[in-house]
């Protein structure tokens, strides 16, 4: 009885997607826009606290003033982004307070919207990855948090890469990686490139203009320096995400990933995550000798899915809003793969939907939230076992085409 019912409920559910509402790209773009004024509406002038952090990061570098000090008479927190990101925030930081907000989270819901429409993917691979990941988006956009263009950057860096476009590839990989770093991961992608000199030529023409961008604003001596400090800030954030338990135990916003989990769990503080991250590294970049699978797209897909994952898994300042990033790497994976999947991967990707993307919401209950999820990090557990699964599959199996592409319900 229980079997039927489940039958019955799966073909409801089928024949509910299949309706042209979910199938329509204007469906989900109007849906973004309207979370995008609802977040606004909600947050400005009450808790849009990072929006005022990247802000000062305007104002100060127009004013020369140090980026990375504390400024508790304007915003909590400290500013962890790259000189460069002055630029990025300026048409945003000129507008009235509220306008400014709306915009941003616009610019950021639409960047990523267009990372997806604008990739190779199948119609329905990106309306998957749109609904798929939009509660996700949700919980980024009430963070007002740059990560969405982050994931946003990566997808476009390997769309242009993979069309022979290396110039504006590379110009992605740098834009990421003077504002936040993570763009640095678009390297993954180097031997995929048909035309490796450009883009290594190319890193360094966008390297040098957006080093050198943030002096038309302020001055030569004040960028270097600001550069300078902002190393020095990222090493003391990574020294404290590391170091939570030592006394910060209250704030568990960051590391949020496969290394918090361990730190975490065994409430051990003396070890080097250098433990954890080189075996990563090695058990990411196994499938770079599988070269017999190059001429597969969707193997470069799957290792895109992987780069996602990756970023998040194996870094210390991942939070909540981060898994913006992870989150298309697990819907690639799911929607990629030139076979169909098994009922225990559509379980597998209900499990990362309830318990990565629910559960720092109002939906989930709170009690195993506070006490057993944020504590141990365990947001990170289900994007883990995807991405160890991603590592095995990539190892074995073979991605030449199998199957025709199918649709959002299969």
């Amino acid at each position: 009885m229980s079997s039927a019912c489940l039958t019955i409920c799966r073909n409801n559910i089928s024949q509910l997607l299949r309706k042209p509402f979910f199938h329509d790209f204007r469906t989900i773009l109007l849906l973004w826009v309207l979370i995008c004024l609802i977040v606004s509406l909600t947050k400005v002038y009450n808790s849009d606290n990072n929006f005022m952090v990247f802000r000062g990061v305007w104002e100060h570098t127009l004013a020369q003033l140090p980026l990375y000090d504390a400024y508790p008479q304007e915003y909590n927190d400290i500013n962890h982004y790259g000189p460069f990101f002055s630029l990025v925030i300026a048409p945003f930081a000129l507008m009235p307070r509220w306008i400014g907000l709306l915009c941003w989270l616009l610019f950021l819901s639409l960047f990523l919207y267009i990372g997806v429409r604008r990739s190779d993917l199948a119609k329905f691979q990106q309306l998957f990855i749109l609904w798929f990941c939009t509660h996700e988006l949700l919980n980024a956009l009430f963070m007002q948090q740059y990560n969405i263009a982050i994931v946003a950057g990566i997808l476009l860096t390997f769309t242009m890469i993979e069309r022979g476009k290396d110039f504006w590839g590379a110009f992605f990989i740098v834009l990421g990686t003077m504002i936040k770093l993570y763009g640095i991961v678009g390297l993954a992608f180097f031997f995929f490139s048909k035309n490796k000199v450009t883009l290594i030529l190319s890193c360094l023409f966008w390297g040098i203009v957006m080093f050198a961008a943030p002096m038309l604003i302020s001055s030569p001596e004040y960028v270097v320096q600001q550069y300078g400090e902002w190393y020095t800030n990222l090493i003391e954030k990574n020294a404290d995400n590391t170091n939570v338990l030592t006394g910060n135990m209250a704030d568990l916003s960051t590391n949020i990933s496969l290394l918090g989990i361990v730190r975490r769990t065994t409430q051990i503080i003396t070890y080097s995550d250098l433990w954890l991250i080189i075996p990563g590294v090695i058990a990411f970049g196994i499938p770079y000798l599988r070269i017999s699978q190059y001429k597969n797209i969707a193997f470069h897909q799957t290792l895109l899915a992987s780069v996602l994952m990756f970023t998040v898994l194996f870094s210390t300042g991942s939070e909540n809003s981060t898994y913006i990033i992870a989150f298309v790497g697990v819907a690639l994976w799911y929607c990629c793969a030139p076979w169909k999947r098994s009922r225990w991967d559509v379980a597998l990707m209900v499990i990362v939907f309830i318990f990565s993307s629910l559960s720092p919401g109002d939906l989930f209950p709170k009690v195993i939230y506070r006490e057993i999820i944020q504590p141990y990090a365990l947001k990170a557990l289900p994007v883990s076992i995807v991405w160890f699964k991603l590592c095995y599959e990539m190892y074995n199996r073979d991605y030449s085409p199998q199957r025709p592409a199918t649709s959002l319900t299969t």
